[in-house]
């Protein structure tokens, strides 16, 4: 049962599943933490496979209860593009506007994404309740470089608006990055004048990705984690970072692991690489970027191999010392990169220092304590 004994109320609206495996990450280890001091509904889109499964509804159903929070599991459709969004936001209006009907009603409201925050700013303008617009990533500029949007169309401008509204209305703002922060502050430079901002990154369950009490054995073995087909990633740059592998160390091995295995298990074998590989696409649409993969690779007290232009990545690895940049596909530079990362392998100190790291940043616990402290700022 919801435990309406509890403080503060928080309606949650995402447009990602809880059932999917970023819910399961991302998602439902911050709403157990959080559902602690805060009475939460959370509104979700579940995906149609997730939802064709009754059992794992049943369960997460029961595992809700269990931790006090009411969820409403919305059907996810992704068709007709690019005009999706804007029926998803039709229907989550009406379910979300359905729980002022309650007692009960929200205190905050908390939007994850922009589809989500379109939602919030109606409620805030209608009811006056106050909500936290947490941003996720730059969406105007994915779209764009994804080609689903094109820029200065009609709807571009209408997802523009939507952002400097919610930007400029929102009790607080969250961002996965410093670097989107900077960004924006310059292109909205009066509506963040006086905003409450706060940089939360992507983490992960360092209770699962943790260091292995031994160190991998030869040969030396160079992974990457997840999918590089999705057009974000430099595939380029991959086969010139093995390339000049082979060249240094002709026995090293290299693993391209995919998530879409559900037989991998993820910790064991980032445990056993000697450090894992992750270059990405950059411009705008990259500065929100925050990778899921750096945070269990570091988790790991394993080193990353990137490249800079993503996000916040080559501020941790130089801050922190924790990898290695490469600056381009050429060979002398991949070369340059190769000798750098051994020479960094040499360190006595590099695990442990990435796991540090990693526990300084990218810990759900920090992550659940920084919205904690959110919450706690907007409706004290």
């Amino acid at each position: 049962m919801v435990d309406n004994t509890k403080m503060h109320r928080i309606l949650y609206l995402t447009r990602n599943g809880l059932l999917e495996p970023l819910g399961q990450s991302q998602i439902w280890p911050y709403l157990r933490g959080l559902s602690r001091d805060y009475c939460i509904t959370l509104i979700s889109f579940e995906k149609p496979l997730d939802c064709s499964d009754p059992s794992a509804m049943e369960l997460m159903r029961c595992l809700c209860a269990r931790h006090g929070i009411r969820w409403i599991a919305l059907k996810y459709r992704s068709k007709p593009r690019p005009w999706a969004p804007a029926l998803a936001i039709s229907q989550l209006a009406v379910v979300a506007l359905c729980q002022w009907r309650h007692r009960h009603r929200p205190q905050l409201v908390h939007a994850r994404s922009y589809v989500p925050a379109a939602i919030a700013f109606l409620l805030h303008r209608l009811t006056g309740v106050p909500f936290a617009f947490d941003m996720r990533a730059l969406w105007p500029e994915e779209l764009i470089t994804s080609g689903l949007l094109e820029r200065a169309s009609l709807l571009h401008q209408c997802i523009l608006w939507l952002e400097r509204r919610c930007l400029q209305e929102a009790s607080a703002v969250v961002s996965l990055t410093h670097a989107a922060v900077i960004y924006l502050q310059q292109k909205y430079p009066r509506e963040l004048a006086a905003q409450l901002i706060a940089v939360i990154p992507t983490c992960a369950d360092l209770q699962r990705f943790r260091p292995v009490d031994s160190a991998p054995a030869a040969p030396l073995v160079i992974g990457c984690v997840g999918t590089v087909l999705s057009g974000w990633f430099l595939i380029a740059w991959l086969r010139a970072f093995f390339e000049a592998i082979a060249r240094a160390d002709p026995g090293a091995r290299f693993e391209l692991i995919s998530r879409d295995d559900p037989t991998a298990q993820m910790p064991a074998i980032v445990q056993q690489h000697t450090a894992s590989v992750m270059f990405f696409t950059g411009g705008l649409s990259k500065l929100g970027s925050s990778p899921t993969r750096m945070a269990e690779v570091l988790g790991c007290g394993r080193p990353v191999v990137a490249n800079a232009g993503v996000g916040d990545v080559e501020h941790v690895i130089r801050q922190h010392r924790v990898g290695v940049l490469a600056r381009s596909e050429g060979t002398a530079d991949m070369d340059a990169c190769v000798e750098e990362l051994f020479c960094l392998l040499q360190d006595p100190n590099l695990e442990s220092r990435c796991r540090q790291t990693a526990e300084d940043l990218f810990s759900m616990y920090a992550g659940t304590a920084a919205y904690q402290q959110l919450y706690r700022k907007i409706v004290k």
